[in-house]
């Protein structure tokens, strides 16, 4: 589960680590209110105004601007609520924004030079543990990092047993060329870091820039969290933090319908148990000259209602042309399968108006095979072989 900047602060918080003052505003006259609370208690009168939504890069798009004034606060929540932002981590379309953050200008002047870091927590798949990425090179676009210079990007590996251990922390300032208070600093704040990591269950913590103030303060100027929604029922008060309106609406309905939905941008529905068999058949639709719609793992249990559901759920997208029902009936039997599909068929009667090619394999598919076949008026094409399947939807595609 995504979160929005402000959210993901508040969790770093309450670890303990340091966050700039910041309100979020829904409106512009909430902007300009914030605004001078912040002026009233941090005396500062530049402001960062931070569009929030689910997406990295936003002031790329014009979602991140720096008023010079109370004044401006206002001007520019005025332009960014309620705009269609894009980014380069956003469809063409961009995402609605209906928040603004106003934030506290940490860029002031002082004994020392600000200087922008990366940090950020995750699962190393490869070797299981969690790890510590960072870079001294903050503010910019980490894969450029990594793909220029290389040497920049530094990795910390934990051992869970034991967690982040000082010398490790230690290490991650040496390496971003701290001395002094800065240095003590950042080994407090790596560490309370990765605290909120493990003690949200969190699948990410992405803080870009990690700001090292004129004073030799740390802190998360941004934060990029993705919540495990696995380990949510520990956590219940973070489901407040949903906010559905950043989601895909059909991806939303087949959530509440208990259905694991990805929409994609091609031209054939995908109807399949499991999801290995369903990456399969993504491809092979790819291989056959389409382009998959979605992602659709109905389970283990496919049952007309079921079946119901998901073709209905398929169907939102307009640009389905064929619907490719591929289940192996394992756990289920396929002759259900398909009485399941037949009668979803029936009861929608003219909402399906796209060709279904249904490939069953596994218990009773012979019998499957016939009672799809022995169908009149239906426009379901049965398949045996995962090839054939993938012929078919090209014939009817072509």
């Amino acid at each position: 589960m995504n979160l929005h900047e402000f959210q993901g602060k508040e969790i770093l918080k309450s670890f303990g680590v340091k966050v700039p003052m910041e309100l979020v505003a829904t409106t512009p006259e909430e902007a300009l209110e914030a605004a001078n609370k912040i002026h009233a208690e941090k005396g500062c009168t530049v402001f960062a105004v931070k569009a929030q939504i689910h997406a990295g890069g936003r002031g790329k798009g014009g979602g991140v601007k720096i008023a010079k004034s109370i004044e401006e606060v206002k001007m520019y929540a005025e332009q960014i609520i309620g705009m269609m932002l894009v980014t380069p981590q956003t469809s063409a379309e961009g995402k609605e924004v209906h928040q603004v953050l106003i934030s506290e200008n940490v860029y002031y002047d002082g004994p020392s030079k600000p200087e922008e870091y990366y940090m950020s927590v995750l699962l190393n798949r490869a070797t299981g543990k969690n790890m510590i990425m960072y870079s001294p090179e903050g503010g910019m676009d980490i894969e450029e990092v990594a793909e220029k210079t290389p040497e920049l990007i530094f990795t910390e590996e934990i051992d869970p047993a034991t967690g982040l251990l000082p010398f490790q922390a230690r290490k991650i300032a040496f390496n971003l060329g701290l001395s002094g208070a800065a240095f003590k600093d950042m080994t407090k704040f790596a560490t309370a870091l990765y605290k909120a990591y493990e003690g949200s269950d969190s699948s990410l913590f992405e803080i870009n820039p990690v700001f090292k103030t004129a004073d030799d303060q740390i802190l998360a100027v941004d934060a990029k969290v993705s919540l495990d929604e696995n380990a949510l029922y520990r956590h219940k008060d973070y489901l407040a933090y949903r906010d559905i309106r950043e989601e895909h609406p059909i991806e939303v309905e087949a959530k509440a319908a208990g259905l694991n939905y990805v929409a994609l941008d091609g031209n054939v529905g995908c109807m399949v148990n499991g999801a290995g068999l369903a990456m399969g058949t993504m491809d092979l639709i790819k291989q056959a000259g389409g382009e998959p719609a979605n992602f659709l793992d109905v389970g283990g249990t496919a049952d007309a209602k079921r079946v119901e559901i998901a073709f209905r759920i398929i169907l939102k997208d307009p640009n389905v042309k064929a619907i490719l029902v591929n289940i192996f009936g394992g756990i289920v039997r396929c002759d259900r399968v398909a009485q399941g599909v037949v009668d979803a068929y029936n009861n929608m009667k003219n909402a399906i108006n796209v060709p279904i090619i249904v490939r069953l394999q596994g218990t009773n598919a012979v019998e499957a095979k016939a009672l799809i076949d022995a169908q009149e008026g239906l426009n379901v094409i049965s398949a045996v072989e995962f090839q054939e399947a993938a012929e078919k939807v090209q014939e009817v595609l072509a």
